[in-house]
């Protein structure tokens, strides 16, 4: 029982045994098949439990990146001179840590790759803002904070923001929560950005350093969500097939672009609302997209 803890790996049947009980004998034996091959039940567990085993840390994450095939090229964009690597962003001397703010336009790779990057820049001083789910993975959990805005773990959301800011780690955030949607106009973006990372920069003094990362997710990926819209679903069914997106973007290579660290003062400027200086981030992590 203990090892089975240690060697966490995606279960179909026995999630649905633990959810359902007895009656998870009526579930249709292809809702299964299809469940287990929608969510790549074998390829994650492979990774899980043969090359990423007992790797933790930027050691996994890499290993992930192996494993999926992606290649990473990472440049910084300083006032329009554009640069390989990360040699033009300040460390983390004197105790400056950073709020590093993305775009999310796979859900997957992007979270796996940033990680990384940061982990290698800033000696692993880092932490990300994660759904709860994300905990199960043994190898990723220390860079983890988990958030979970429902249940009774939805009390104690805003100790744990709290904690990752206080934390002396740079603090690495999807603000946008979900991965991009296309809208009507073709145009693939991330929903509105919260405003969270623009309130905590503030109070903890942090500068934000806006990163973009390329990519995009399949059609199909986006009709899903497009209709989960329309039909006003509470389930966010399109989160189900971003094991099947993290999959077709095996092979691929992405662009992070990572901009100038933007000072913690400028939000203070009262002349936008929190959420407004959010937007104005956003929109600067956009014009970086010139890969």
């Amino acid at each position: 029982m203990e090892r089975e803890e240690q060697d966490f790996r995606i279960d179909i049947d026995k999630i649905l045994r633990d959810k359902l009980g007895n009656k998870s004998k009526f579930v249709p034996g292809f809702l299964v098949h299809w469940l287990k091959n929608i969510l790549h039940q074998d390829f994650i567990n492979f990774y899980l439990t043969g090359e990423g085993k007992g790797l933790e840390g930027k050691e996994w994450l890499d290993g992930c990146l192996n494993y999926l095939g992606n290649r990473i090229k990472v440049q910084t964009d300083i006032d329009g001179v554009i640069t390989e690597g990360l040699d033009a962003l300040p460390g983390n001397e004197g105790g400056r840590y950073f709020t590093i703010v993305s775009n999310h336009p796979l859900g997957g790779q992007d979270g796996l790759a940033l990680g990384s990057i940061v982990c290698g820049k800033w000696n692993s001083k880092m932490v990300y803002l994660v759904n709860d789910l994300l905990m199960n993975l043994k190898g990723l959990a220390p860079l983890c904070v988990p958030i979970n805005k429902t249940g009774a773990q939805s009390r104690q959301f805003p100790q744990m923001i709290e904690k990752a800011f206080a934390s002396e780690k740079n603090v690495v955030m999807f603000p946008a929560g979900l991965c991009s949607r296309k809208g009507d106009d073709g145009q693939i973006h991330d929903l509105p950005w919260k405003k969270t990372f623009i309130t905590k920069s503030i109070e903890y003094k942090r500068d934000v350093i806006p990163v973009h990362f390329s990519g995009h997710n399949s059609e199909k990926f986006y009709n899903i969500a497009r209709w989960c819209k329309k039909l006003h679903l509470k389930i966010n069914i399109a989160m189900l097939y971003l094991p099947d997106e993290m999959y077709k973007n095996r092979g691929k290579e992405f662009t992070v672009t990572f901009g100038k660290p933007i000072p913690w003062q400028t939000f203070t400027d009262p002349s936008k609302t929190p959420s407004q200086w959010a937007a104005w981030v956003e929109d600067k992590v956009y014009e970086l997209n010139k890969a």
